[in-house]
């Protein structure tokens, strides 16, 4: 098969971006050019023991329990550890004009594991959103499913 020099540079384009989302989510490649193994590899494998931990500002861990939920008004159980934070702050289920969450009450602030319940909110649907968690100086996020 003949490139041109345009359908070259598309196809070196299309690989590259292979090579940056495979790197990005920690896969090992390798190109049919050796020349392009060398580098490439070498940026991978630090980027994937860098990719390891989340960056800093990030690095909460929250659950909620149960998930999926199947009542409107359920009560929900969130936990998880703050990841080198101060102390559990804060916990949004959704947004602040349209909360997926409502009563939220924290019960143990502690950095290496919090405790918080709140109710799925009275007007929510079914779907999925966000629930964020505000451990002074880390933030962690997971879905919480509704299937009401």
């Amino acid at each position: 098969m003949t490139l041109s020099r345009k359908q070259g540079f598309l196809m070196s384009g299309v690989a590259a971006a292979v090579l940056l989302t495979a790197g990005t989510i920690g896969l090992t490649t390798a190109s049919a050019d050796p020349a392009q193994n060398t580098g490439s590899n070498q940026n991978m494998a630090q980027h994937s023991q860098t990719a390891a931990q989340p960056p800093k500002g990030a690095r909460a861990v929250v659950q909620v329990s149960p998930n999926p939920t199947t009542e409107r008004g359920q009560e929900v159980t969130i936990t998880g550890n703050c990841g080198g934070g101060t102390g559990l702050k804060a916990v949004v289920g959704g947004s602040f004009e349209r909360p997926s969450l409502v009563n939220v009450k924290i019960l143990k602030s502690d950095a290496d594991g919090f405790l918080a319940k709140a109710n799925v909110a009275p007007n929510i649907g079914n779907g999925v959103g966000p629930v964020l968690v505000d451990c002074g100086g880390e933030a962690g996020v997971t879905l919480l499913v509704t299937h009401v």
